[in-house]
């Protein structure tokens, strides 16, 4: 009959395990801090009467009658800081936004405003509240008394199947065996000892257990009280959830478009445990928990697990999966050479292996990642497993790199078994001489490419000199095994080259790097170079805006410094960031560094290879890879993320502690260009057993999210040699919106059973999230000044003409925008949501106020206009009258923005045409303004900033366009749905209202 929750903090360690138990702790009360509208808290005892009538509090200078709140009059209770008064700047830093919930209760939605001193006591006084307004004082303990709840008759079910013997009690071994099948990952021993604490309560020792014992057992353990809290918020009776309830979380909270009522009960017969949950169409505790579980509703995108990114491009224009020294199963010094490395490789997706060819014994040549390894793999071995696992993980063409090491007459036996081997997988054919770009990963599909050096047009020799690389000679020049010695003076080392091997060589010429300039006017397309970590992380602090320009028309290689013996890796985003596309891991050395190679790479299906962002593709674009905020046209998001719970989190792999407690914390991590680098952790969670409770906000600002990487990382705060518990790894585009479980990973990357960690996400843009809406003294001085994204003067003149026609059309698609956004947060903030919530949710709550009022005044939305006004009958209080003006303003705005974008775009893109009409004739136009140096650098930078600028901004229009119509969809749709909306027909969809604009070309 009870609803069963645990809280694992409450005062005093009382387990909270019913609704009813939420409500007896209000019947004996608590001292709760009441916030003043002068942002003063005075320390108050809150109790509820023993009528459930009312909830007074006291001391209080007010007569008793007036120190009270009675339930009837409650509109709503808001958990968190969602009122002017706890938003004040006096108060935000003084407590956690966990601790503090608010009342709206009477006619003019006053709010009692009040801060606890734990999540899990809010939480109490929250759950019983919502109880308390849905149903009165009628019987908390179970709605419709005598009959037992869904979940309670599953139980008792599952018990009388283990009950063979039909004696009503079946053996205490028995009965842990069934709640560890119900509930995998939990421990037996805390099982064990859950059965024997309420034995001894209940004074009925021995070694079987009754069924009320077994039902009581398993609601303490297996009830996970956060989502307990969960289903109450969104359940119409506060015992499951029906297929509407269940569509309204769907929507509102995960972000699902489009879920109908027939997906909903599809849910429900695949999760709820229940027989009769199933034939009515509920979804029990039990049931919800287990969807939330799910792969079905995995934090990672689904789209994302399949190919889903446009292939067509060139192939310079991907980050491409890179193994060095993929047969190392150790390290550099130490480590065999294995075959079974390359299959590991291969099988993760990687696109570019590398092979470094030695002399072998047997007259053929061998592979050693260096000369010192301790058995050598023959080549023949290597190309054979490559032929057989090549195309295994992903379709698209592999890149073998060859670094020559053996004599001539071992090469042509090596060229002899790629092509015998190989076949018709080796890409031949020679490179298109009137192409700019190389082919593209889709027109490459199941094809090897042989990256190496190639002999000069001039040689007609069966053998030639030619330049040799520096990878892989720093070791054996440390191991004593080189026997070539450098050129005089310094310069390039030569090497002999057969041509056999020099035939294999198409699209991957392997050739050495002089100068960026050198690059921009002589090097072909089908030419690459190879860098080491220290060069490339030179060009990378020192001219990255010249590094991500060569890398849209070259691919370049990054390999590991020498010095690395310990076959330890560079970080991959320093080199991404700056769009150089192989950077060549050791697949073999887990850590940060390859968690967040292997996150990066699974977001197009796990292919090997990934669209760079657009900015760093384009041909005419300005991105520099150390911006300190956020890009010209690239709209900055702010990532909320909650940190709620962790599941079955397991002891530190070399923890040298005895016990199995673990005082875990979770670190969250932002990886990505510098601006957006950042790190924030919970508090400790403390003897919190396998399932601690963390309750903890943290906020990002992401300014180019294409290129983030969110990392979570559990540690144990409480640790004897090892603090490392578990991480994951997820591209920030990834990212599903809503409540989600995160599959934790070993270090290794391999998945912990059963370990999560329950977390919600929530991302908005930057405007959208709240910025430069502070309150207080400095909101009340002045208004915040807005900023303006303009153009940069380049030094011609009739260039500058073109850019400065644009600067009214900049100034308006901005106003457009923000006037907008600054609307959608009033209106959000008046309705007690965070910036976060959809306008479903704003429409929602309004309508929620409405129905909880007996002398509710009359509002509606008249849907029969496109943009619905929020019409008012009679007298309304202060409040709702504030709502309805931020409303109309919303509606406003939203209406001019849709109506005057099409103009603006327009304008924007014709002076984006008429710069880049120019950018043809540029180094005509630069010879003859007499620009160089320094000057002809600032020239080009400033033309690509400005291009970049205006098809940004016309970008930005275009989306703010589409969230504008998507707004006013879902206030057609909440309106119908929540029944405030009236002469409404169908809601139309977003499309109806008005055709979206046109994609930019690149």
């Amino acid at each position: 009959k009870k609803k069963t929750v645990s809280f694992s903090s409450m005062p005093n360690d009382r387990k909270i395990n019913s609704t009813a138990a939420c409500i007896s702790l209000m019947l004996e009360g608590c001292e709760l801090k009441k916030v003043r509208s002068n942002s003063r808290m005075y320390s108050r005892f809150f109790v509820l009467d023993a009528d459930m009538r009312s909830v007074r509090w006291e001391p209080s200078k007010k007569d008793s009658e007036k120190a009270k709140i009675e339930i009837k009059s409650v509109k709503e209770v808001r958990v968190g800081k969602k009122t002017p008064v706890l938003r004040s700047n006096g108060l935000s830093d003084q407590f956690p936004d966990e601790c503090a919930f608010s009342i709206i209760y009477g006619d003019n939605y006053e709010s009692l405003d009040l801060v606890a001193s734990s999540a899990d006591v809010v939480s109490a006084w929250v759950m019983g509240l919502r109880y308390l307004v849905s149903y009165g004082k009628h019987s908390p303990e179970a709605p419709g008394t005598g009959h037992p709840s869904l979940r309670t008759s599953w139980i008792s079910s599952v018990f009388d199947l283990a009950d063979l013997e039909k004696s009503g009690r079946i053996p205490v071994s028995r009965a842990v065996q069934l709640i560890k099948a119900l509930n995998p990952g939990m421990k037996t021993s805390t099982i064990e000892l859950k059965f024997k604490e309420l034995q001894k309560a209940s004074e009925r020792p021995g070694t079987e257990v009754a069924c009320d014992l077994f039902v009581e057992a398993y609601c303490e353990l297996c009830t996970r009280p956060e989502i307990f809290f969960l289903l109450v918020q969104f359940s119409s009776n506060k015992e499951y959830l029906g297929v509407k309830d269940l569509l309204m979380f769907l929507e509102v909270e995960q972000g699902m478009e489009g879920v109908t009522e027939e997906k909903c009960l599809e849910i429900v017969s695949k999760y709820e445990p229940s027989k009769e949950g199933r034939e009515k169409g509920y979804l029990a505790i039990d049931g919800f928990t287990r969807y939330l579980l799910s792969a079905d509703c995995s934090i990672f995108d689904p789209q994302h697990r399949k190919v889903c990114q446009d292939m067509a491009q060139p192939l310079s224009h991907y980050y491409i999966s890179s193994a060095h020294s993929a047969c190392l199963l150790e390290d550099n010094f130490w480590g065999r050479s294995d075959i079974s490395g390359y299959i590991s490789a291969l099988g993760l997706g990687c696109r570019s292996i590398e092979l470094v060819l030695w002399d072998g014994p047997e007259g053929e040549p061998v592979v050693y990642t260096s000369p010192s390894a301790a058995s050598c793999v023959p080549f023949r071995a290597v190309v054979g497993l490559i032929d057989q696992h090549a195309f295994t993980a992903s379709a698209y063409p592999l890149i073998l790199c060859l670094v020559v090491r053996c004599s001539a007459a071992q090469q042509r036996l090596a060229a002899q078994c790629l092509r015998k081997t190989l076949g018709e997988k080796l890409y031949l054919e020679p490179p298109n001489p009137v192409a700019s770009y190389l082919p593209s990963p889709e027109e490459l599909k199941g094809r090897i490419l042989i990256k190496g050096k190639k002999l000069p047009p001039t040689c007609e020799d069966s053998e030639g000199e030619v330049s040799d690389e520096e990878e892989g000679w720093e070791l054996a020049r440390r191991l004593g095994q080189e026997d070539r010695e450098a050129p005089e003076g310094g310069g390039l080392r030569r090497v002999r080259l057969s041509r056999e091997l020099s035939e294999l060589v198409s699209l991957c010429q392997a050739v050495p790097f002089q100068d960026f300039e050198s690059s921009r006017r002589g090097q072909r397309y089908w030419e690459m170079c190879s860098f080491s970590e220290v060069e490339a992380g030179r060009f990378a602090n020192e001219c990255p805006a010249e590094l991500v320009s060569y890398n849209k028309r070259f691919l370049s290689r990054i390999y590991p410094s020498p010095m690395r013996i310990d076959a330890s890796n560079m970080n991959p985003q320093d080199f991404w960031k700056c769009g150089c596309q192989m950077v060549a891991m050791n697949y073999q050395t887990p850590g940060l560094m390859m968690d967040l190679n292997a996150g990066w790479f699974r977001q197009n299906g796990a292919c090997g290879y990934v669209l760079r962002p657009a900015i760093m593709r384009e041909e005419v674009s300005y991105f520099s890879a150390n911006a300190k905020d956020s890009l010209p046209g690239v709209p900055a998001q702010l990532l909320h993320l909650k940190v709620i719970s962790g599941q079955n989190l397991p002891k530190p792999k070399g923890s040298g502690a005895k016990g199995e407690v673990v005082e875990p914390y979770v670190c969250a991590e932002i990886h990505g260009i510098p601006a957006d680098c950042a790190e924030h952790r919970t508090k400790t969670a403390l003897q919190s057993g396998d399932n601690p409770i963390f309750d903890e906000s943290l906020e990002f600002q992401i300014n180019l999210p294409e290129l983030a990487v969110l990392r979570f990382v559990v540690l144990d705060d409480d640790y004897i040699g090892d603090e490392f518990i578990a991480q994951y790894t997820i591209p920030f585009e990834c990212l599903q919106p809503g409540y989600r479980h995160v599959p934790l990973q070993s270090l290794a990357g391999e998945p912990l059973p059963h370990a999560t960690l329950f977390v919600h996400v929530a991302i908005t843009d930057r405007r959208g999230g709240g910025k430069g809406h502070r309150r207080g003294l400095a909101g009340r001085r002045g208004r915040r000044v807005r900023e303006y994204t303009s153009t940069k003067a380049t030094g011609i003149k009739a260039i500058d003409e073109v850019f400065r026609s644009a600067t009214q059309p900049l100034r308006e698609a901005t106003d457009l925008r923000e006037n907008v956004q600054n609307a959608l947060v009033s209106f959000k903030e008046l309705c007690g949501l965070t910036p976060a919530a959809n306008m479903k949710q704003c429409i929602l709550t309004v309508s929620t106020w409405l129905l909880h009022s007996d002398s509710a005044p009359s509002v509606t939305l008249n849907l029969a206009e496109q943009y619905p006004p929020m019409e008012a009958q009679g007298p309304i209080p202060d409040l709702l009258r504030k709502v309805l003006t931020a409303y109309e303003t919303m509606i406003q705005t939203s209406r001019t923005l849709i109506e005057s974008a099409d103009a603006v775009y327009g304008k924007l893109i014709q002076a984006q045409q008429a710069g880049m009409d120019f950018h043809k004739e540029l180094h005509r136009i630069e010879t003859k303004e007499g620009l160089r140096g320094r000057k002809l650098q600032k020239a080009l930078e400033s033309f690509a900033w400005n291009i970049t600028v205006l098809k940004g901004q016309a970008d930005l229009l275009k989306h703010a366009k589409a969230e504008a119509l998507d707004n006013l969809w879902q206030i057609h749709n909440a309106g119908q749905s929540c029944g405030i909306g009236r002469n409404g027909s169908a809601s139309p969809e977003p499309s109806r209202l008005q055709g979206p604009l046109e994609p930019i070309p690149e």
